[in-house]
């Protein structure tokens, strides 16, 4: 079911705690004391990883934007700008884990069809945008995520499955679902971007070949 914004979900109040302000004082060292504003991107990444650890939802409630603003000296909705124009930023609850899937010329060819199916399937969702009734799983459509070569390609939270399918996605859902978080990468039997099976040339270095002359 969808789990829709509702003002009673955003906090009076947000605070970093030690762990976030150990970030946050080295973030800020990179900045000019009269350009500090230009670290609102990561203060709002540290924010939205502090909210994924103390509530189990990874996104960034208005208190946090306005303590954000706060800290750098800028006005809130400098900081509400940024957070709602950048996908990656979620500005609502979200589900444990996040399933974002590319659906963009080059995953659509591979099969991002099935693995969205696969996802609504296995998670119990009915498409994007929502947040499967158990609060698990919140499935989103994004825009190409920039490894083609290795599509389709499903993100969760931060890591990227590489080489999806309908059953490798399926199987992800039930490892997650599980509280395990399978190894991030290509889900077939290859190394990055090289053919599946491994490599088909360059199988010798330079110097291996001229030490077997």
């Amino acid at each position: 079911m969808n789990t829709p914004w509702k003002p009673a979900e955003q906090p009076d109040k947000f605070a970093f705690d030690a762990a976030s302000e150990a970030e946050i004082a080295k973030v800020l060292v990179k900045y000019p004391e009269a350009r500090k504003a230009s670290a609102v991107m990561p203060m709002l990444y540290i924010a939205q990883r502090q909210m994924g650890r103390e509530t189990g939802s990874a996104w960034v409630p208005v208190a946090a934007m306005d303590e954000i603003a706060r800290r750098l000296d800028m006005a809130p909705i400098r900081v509400y700008e940024v957070a709602s124009f950048y996908t990656m930023f979620n500005t609502r609850p979200i589900g444990r884990y996040h399933l974002q899937v590319c659906t963009t010329t080059s995953c659509w060819l591979r099969g991002s069809d099935d693995v969205v199916h696969a996802c609504k399937k296995a998670a119990g969702i009915g498409g994007f945008g929502e947040t499967s009734e158990d609060g698990l799983f919140t499935l989103t459509q994004v825009e190409c995520l920039g490894a083609c070569a290795n599509a389709p390609i499903l993100q969760v939270d931060d890591d990227f499955y590489e080489d999806m399918d309908g059953p490798r996605t399926e199987a992800l859902i039930a490892a997650l679902r599980a509280g395990e978080r399978p190894p991030a990468g290509p889900t077939v039997n290859r190394c990055g971007s090289a053919p599946e099976g491994g490599r088909k040339t360059l199988l010798v270095t330079p110097e291996a070949a001229s030490e077997n002359q």
